[in-house]
């Protein structure tokens, strides 16, 4: 018992990602189930029993954002108030370089099925771990992608304990770091679209994040009607509802 040897089990992970296999890692949002290759992607996109309009997401870090993703002035700013001044978690959502060698690595079936259009979505401030695993992929030139480690429709998971077995069952390593700092939300990251300037997905530190918009951008985002009328918090699930 002690402290977590963040650094040596990052390594773990990056060791299982670069030999195909996949990881349940955990995050600030809570706990995520990510790999590198197609069939290791695969694989828990058929554990997760996703739709298939349902999109990889890439893990990142404030720099591989930077390298990666395409945005104007105005936009980036934004992004950095949120994700730099204040330090809170955001899944970006923008144009991409398709050259950028980690990009570049992945496969063209993955690739598409992890991009909408010439956007690419990449969570920002995932916390010290992942950040330490993408640092180790980055520099590699290791694409590290994935989702939640949950079945699809139930929720993020802030517990090793509460992953569904299918989800446990797909993936070769899982690192349990106990309950994660966001649980509160009980939603993933906020998500928004930088190219349309589009709220994608209300999740954590969703009025922290829309507080910032609005006094220091004079963006008013869409009022979180909460989790008891949209748990997910995803706003097209809301509207194809409506």
């Amino acid at each position: 018992m002690g402290r977590y040897d963040i650094q040596a089990d990052a390594k773990r992970v990056f060791e299982t990602i670069t030999a195909g296999g996949a990881a349940i890692l955990p995050g600030d949002i809570g706990y995520g189930a990510c790999a590198s290759s197609s069939e290791a992607l695969q694989r828990l996109f058929v554990a997760k029993r996703r739709a298939p309009h349902k999109r990889h997401a890439m893990v990142g870090t404030y720099e591989l954002h930077r390298e990666v993703h395409v945005l104007g002035g105005r936009e980036q700013e934004i992004v950095d108030a949120i994700t730099v001044d204040a330090g809170l978690p955001l899944a970006v959502v923008a144009p991409f370089r398709a050259d950028h060698p980690v990009v570049a690595a992945v496969e063209s079936g993955t690739l598409a099925a992890s991009t909408v259009g010439d956007t690419l979505a990449m969570l920002v401030n995932g916390g010290r771990f992942q950040d330490e695993v993408v640092g180790l992929t980055h520099r590699a030139g290791v694409p590290l992608l994935g989702s939640s480690a949950n079945l699809t429709g139930t929720g993020t998971k802030f517990r090793v304990e509460d992953i569904q077995q299918p989800i446990l069952d797909a993936v070769d390593l899982v690192i349990d770091y106990g309950l994660r700092k966001y649980h509160h939300y009980r939603r993933s990251s906020t998500m928004i679209d930088f190219s349309t300037m589009e709220v994608v997905r209300i999740g954590t530190c969703y009025e922290l994040i829309s507080d910032i918009m609005a006094c220091q951008f004079g963006i008013r985002l869409p009022a979180d009607p909460g989790r008891d009328v949209l748990p997910s918090g995803h706003l097209r699930e809301q509207t194809a509802v409506n």
